[in-house]
Formats: structure tokens, sequence, C-alpha cells
């Protein structure tokens, strides 16, 4: 029996067309690294109720996750494990994201979880969206410089001292001109020193952005950096002590409870 033709080729079944469809939004989930419904739907142009429809399947059936902080949808390990592997970013973000929609209840600053990345550290997951007090916006998918934010700092005073290493002569070779006071031997050597001796990070001389200051923990498990939770507040209106006696403790057990195993 032939098939029903239009203009010359074969009639498209609703049931192939919808699963086209359902394949070409998890292509642009995957694609982004975290989208909301409505910007799938501008990019492969489809009305927003068939997107909504489509990722609430995908969600249903394990093939993306819905951001507990932004809304965001991002493909979960099923999906991944349909390549080559999965991506240890998106695990982080997946199992961190309602603990940092539970912290952003508390403090109205904005929070971000940051991973490392080829000499950087890359913002996984944010409350920046839903915080007023924000001067930041689009910040998923950022790249952070080690040296000069808290979350970079957190991650090399954390993680053990040959991955530093690495990562240090990385930089150095890489030789960033807003990098080079900060890889002065007797420089690096007490940052690193005093924030293992705090355990959390500072950055509240403007030295990356002046008019924001930042304090970091690192999520650590048996040794391993999983990522590091920054919260990131305007410098005029809060002191680093006083900062510190607010924030430190919520994002020291934030990090802790985070599920995540080595």
């Amino acid at each position: 029996m032939s098939k029903e033709r239009t203009n010359g080729q074969p009639r498209q079944s609703e049931g192939v067309r919808a699963f086209k469809r359902g394949l070409d939004v998890l292509h642009e989930v995957n694609r982004s690294g975290g989208i909301r419904a409505g910007d799938v739907a501008r990019a492969l142009d489809l009305p927003r109720p068939t997107v909504y429809r489509l990722l609430e399947t995908l969600e249903e059936l394990g093939y993306v996750a819905r951001s507990a902080s932004d809304d965001r949808f991002r493909v979960t390990r099923l999906a991944l494990s349909l390549g080559d592997g999965y991506d240890p970013g998106v695990v982080i973000c997946q199992a961190a994201a309602p603990y940092l929609a539970e912290l952003s209840k508390t403090l109205v600053w904005p929070v971000d979880l940051s991973t490392y990345e080829n000499a950087a550290m890359v913002v996984q997951e944010t409350t920046h969206s839903r915080s007023p007090l924000s001067i930041d916006r689009g910040m998923i998918g950022k790249r952070l410089p080690m040296l000069r934010t808290s979350a970079g700092r957190a991650y090399l005073a954390a993680c053990p001292a040959r991955e530093r290493d690495l990562i240090v002569n990385h930089l150095r070779r890489i030789d960033e001109a807003d990098d080079r006071p900060f890889l002065e031997e007797g420089r690096l050597g007490r940052m690193i020193a005093e924030t293992q001796a705090r355990g959390y990070a500072i950055r509240s001389e403007g030295e990356y952005n002046p008019k924001t200051a930042s304090i970091a923990v690192p999520i650590v498990r048996n040794g391993a950096v999983f990522g590091c939770i920054s919260i990131i507040w305007i410098r005029s209106a809060l002191g680093i002590e006083e900062a510190v006696a607010q924030f430190v403790s919520l994002l020291g057990e934030t990090a802790s409870a985070i599920p995540v195993s080595p």
C-alpha cells in the first residue's frame, strides 16, 4: 500500500511529527546547557503550549529536569547516558538546585553554584533571576576567573595540591594581565593559606567587579571538590565582617547538605 503524499512527498504521520519535535526540544535543551520553555519555543518556532507539553513529557520520562531556582530545563544523567557519558556539571546542578532555591528564601542577595572547567569557574546554577538585589543577569554559563573571584579562590584552596599546581601552571601559561599580580608566589601562597584556614574565600577589594563583593565555600566530599557556592552583594551596602557573620554558616550548611558523592 502506498503512503499518502503531499506535494510529491510522503505525508509525515502525527506520531512521527510529535516524536521529531520532542527530539528537537531535547536537542535544544542539551545545546543550551539550561533554557526556559519560552526560549525553546522561540528557538524552534513552535507554539508555547506544544513545547510545554513536550518538556513535561521529557521530564516525566526522566530526560530533562526543571531547575528549582530559575525554571530552566536541563538534560539529566539519563539523557547524557545516550552519548558518551554524563557531565558532572549537570549532575551537581541537579543536586544543588533545590538547596539553592531554599537558601534564596533566607539570603536575599544572589547565590551562584559554579564548577571548575578549563582554568575558570563556570556558573551552573544561580538565584540572580530571583533576587531583587541582583545587578547581574544571564549568569548561567558565565566563566569566572580563578584568582579574582571568591569561587575560584575557594576551589584552589580546597582542591588537592597536585590539581592546584596544574591549574596555577595553566594560568601562568595563559598569562592574563589582570591575573599577574595574583600569581606572585608570596601573594598566591598567602591567599591559599588564609582561605584554607578560614574554610571560605572572600573577594572584597573590587578585584573582579568593582561594585560587588562575594564569599564562597567549596562543596567537598572525601577530598574531591565538586564546585563552590558563592553569595554576591553590593560592596557599598555591606561590609565584609558583617557579610561573614550573616552568610558563612548558611553557605557552609548548604554546601554540606547537597547530596553528591565522589
